[in-house]
């Protein structure tokens, strides 16, 4: 397995820089963030201007990351694909259409997106918007050979409620999900943080779904039993600090969780799986400044490599 992070939390410098610091410490894959450069998303990252992506630049890009033994396995671009406001709804499609492009010309295997959701829909009524949205989209992203991979976070910062602000977060619903939409290069990026507060069994469910997982995150998360008593699994409700704050659970570097890694990395070696991990940095305690960023991402990285 390779070991690489997703790019934007390293902020604005240049994506060269990124990977020459990724080189150094000894990451061999990179998940690239590529939303629009005019965006107002938490995590969000332009580290590729796909809009004006051209040739030269791309052979410039590859060229330095053949120098620096680096692989771009995915670019990355997370928004909502079924916004109920048509304009953002159509704006968001079609960027990830530019992120397909660039994939291609980069010669990249993946884009990492989210399914979203209407949310003046139930969840089930959303999945024959998903069908509508989704066939046109995997259908261009296989004319050009590149996968469409779906990160299974909740978003639940998307919902005025803190309830799902997606429809791709559980078994039930990826069931449905590759039911109505029976494309080969549809898959899952599979993050174990989100199902573990979510009360999923996240090792069961990586073997029950392993002919689908084409990329993983690894993200962890620290549970606190005592205020889940006393939040319900439906999370704080009252004076939350920030969108991401339920009070019984916080995203933490690998190794600072909950995650079983022995047992999610041996289960990951039992379904055959030999693609990268990817960290997706969102442990608050390494993001206030760029060295606390990069110091985070070595930690996880040194404790990643220590397993595999």
């Amino acid at each position: 397995m390779k070991l690489g992070f997703l790019t934007g939390i390293m902020g604005d410098i240049p994506i060269e820089e990124k990977i020459e610091w990724a080189h150094q410490i000894g990451f061999e894959a990179l998940e690239v963030s590529c939303w629009p450069k005019d965006n107002d998303r938490d995590y969000s990252g332009s580290d590729i201007d796909v809009v004006n992506l051209d040739e030269a630049y791309a052979l410039r890009l590859n060229e330095h990351l053949g120098k620096n033994n680096i692989e771009i396995t995915t670019l990355g671009y997370y928004d909502n694909n079924l916004d109920n406001d048509l304009d953002k709804r159509k704006k968001y499609n079609n960027h990830l259409l530019k992120v397909i492009d660039a994939a291609s010309l980069l010669r990249i295997k993946n884009v990492g997106t989210f399914i979203g959701r209407d949310m003046t829909l139930s969840i089930e009524d959303n999945f024959p918007l998903m069908e509508k949205v989704f066939t046109p989209i995997l259908e261009y992203a296989k004319a050009k050979n590149i996968n469409i991979i779906i990160e299974n976070c909740s978003m639940p910062g998307w919902h005025r409620s803190g309830w799902a602000g997606t429809i791709s977060y559980s078994p039930e619903l990826w069931d449905e999900m590759f039911a109505r939409l029976p494309f080969d290069n549809f898959g899952l990026n599979y993050d174990p943080s989100h199902l573990l507060w979510l009360g999923v069994d996240y090792i069961q469910a990586l073997k029950d779904y392993k002919n689908k997982i084409f990329a993983v995150h690894a993200k962890d998360t620290e549970i606190f039993p005592e205020k889940l008593k006393y939040y319900s699994i439906l999370g704080k409700q009252l004076r939350r600090e920030h969108c991401w704050d339920f009070g019984f659970w916080r995203h933490r570097m690998p190794g600072k969780g909950n995650i079983d890694w022995d047992k999610f990395i041996g289960a990951l070696k039992e379904i055959g799986y030999d693609d990268e991990l990817v960290i997706e940095h969102e442990d608050l305690e390494y993001q206030d400044t760029l060295e606390l960023v990069k110091e985070g991402l070595d930690l996880g990285y040194k404790f990643l490599k220590n397993k595999i």
